[in-house]
């Protein structure tokens, strides 16, 4: 029965690692891994995760099995950071670790058409893995534009589409750094959209996957903590992958907020049983590390320091892009007020061919760009290719 599969096309970012691998110039340039990279091309484990790590290795007495909500002492800690310091929301929040950010979506799409969502309004362009995950779900996307022309997120478009949303539908948006765009709305325009959910019919979903990379761990949680002021239910992914530097170990969270504290057995039951068929438990590790560190005052404190390191050379990463002007056709303005590892260019399918191939830089055939893989060394010469492409 085998034999009838078709085979399917390769990811094209996994195509894309392996012939930045194959390349042997020396001055090659990889901007289309989404990891966070250093100054030197390294993607280094933060020193709290090592710490955390080394004190699981000497006081960790088993690795028998949780269950299939995974380490509630990890979800528990990270409510105070994500959601605020009444972050259980009087006994209407509950959450359980998932296999990184992707498990939390795939779960908060699957519970959801388990309630009753047949339909889910997502901005686009988006993460390619939710349209994926929706239609392996057998959830229809229905796509509204995110961002305009000038760099800047497109608001009304994204008002429009909660405000026609029907009985049975959701919206999901990204919490900050929007990825592939980067393109963030204003807390002005957070406040018009929490107020569109609180008045209509659809249940929002919020994929936070990048929080502290914008513009800090308080701003980056304002779109999140004022829906959730709002409404009387949504769902909430979270990824520590990211903002932990934790991307192999998968350490992620799925919050439900619930109308009132009497739901919530009845929404963890659905959610238990719907992991214990898709993963059966999440993988221990990393968020036994990320419980470590935030339990630990010092070990946060060191985390937090970490974390804006990154943001601080993504800043100035984006701001000299920007001090560049234009490039060709490209204008670089616009990423300076943009968030997060991502940042989308207007360039066509061959301008990023000739990209690869005359000037050795690596990027997503839809023009997106991970900034961190700029530093000093090589903007330079990025500036100049893409003039030399887009002239």
């Amino acid at each position: 029965m085998l034999d009838r599969l078709e085979p399917q096309a390769p990811d094209a970012l996994l195509a894309l690692i392996k012939l930045y691998a194959d390349d042997e110039r020396a001055d090659k340039i990889d901007l289309g891994v989404g990891v966070y990279r250093t100054g030197q091309g390294d993607t280094p484990v933060f020193a709290a995760i090592k710490q955390a790590e080394q004190r699981l290795v000497e006081e960790q007495e088993s690795k028998s099995y949780l269950g299939p909500e995974g380490d509630m002492g990890f979800v528990n800690a990270l409510i105070p950071h994500a959601f605020g310091r009444d972050g259980t929301m009087g006994g209407r929040l509950q959450g359980m670790q998932t296999p990184g950010g992707t498990g939390a979506v795939r779960l908060a799409v699957a519970v959801a058409q388990r309630a009753g969502v047949s339909r889910i309004h997502l901005g686009a362009p988006s993460w390619p893995n939710h349209a994926q995950i929706l239609a392996d779900v057998g959830v229809e996307a229905a796509m509204f534009e995110h961002a305009n022309p000038d760099g800047t997120a497109n608001a009304e478009a994204a008002l429009a589409a909660i405000r026609g949303a029907k009985e049975g539908e959701a919206v999901l948006l990204h919490g900050c750094c929007h990825n592939p765009t980067g393109i963030d709305y204003s807390p002005e325009e957070w406040d018009a959209i929490a107020d569109a959910f609180a008045g209509g019919a659809a249940l929002p979903i919020l994929d936070l996957a990048y929080q502290g990379l914008g513009h800090g761990m308080e701003e980056d949680a304002y779109g999140l903590r004022r829906v959730l002021d709002a409404v009387p239910e949504a769902l909430v992914a979270y990824s520590c992958d990211k903002n932990f530097g934790m991307y192999r170990d998968r350490v992620g969270a799925l919050y439900a907020l619930a109308r009132d504290a009497g739901q919530i057995d009845a929404i963890q039951s659905n959610l238990n049983a719907l992991a214990r068929a898709a993963w059966s438990m999440p993988p221990d590790h990393g968020g036994a590390a990320v419980r470590i560190v935030l339990r630990d005052a010092d070990l946060t404190a060191l985390w937090l320091d970490e974390l804006e390191t990154m943001r601080e050379r993504m800043r100035r990463v984006r701001q000299s892009l920007a001090d560049a002007g234009t490039a060709g056709a490209v204008d670089l303005a616009p990423l300076a007020h943009q968030n997060g590892l991502f940042s989308v260019l207007p360039v066509s399918k061959e301008q990023v061919e000739r990209l690869r191939t005359e000037h050795a830089i690596y990027m997503a055939g839809s023009g997106r760009i991970n900034v961190a893989g700029l530093h000093g060394g090589n903007i330079e010469k990025f500036v100049q290719a893409l003039a030399a492409v887009t002239g």
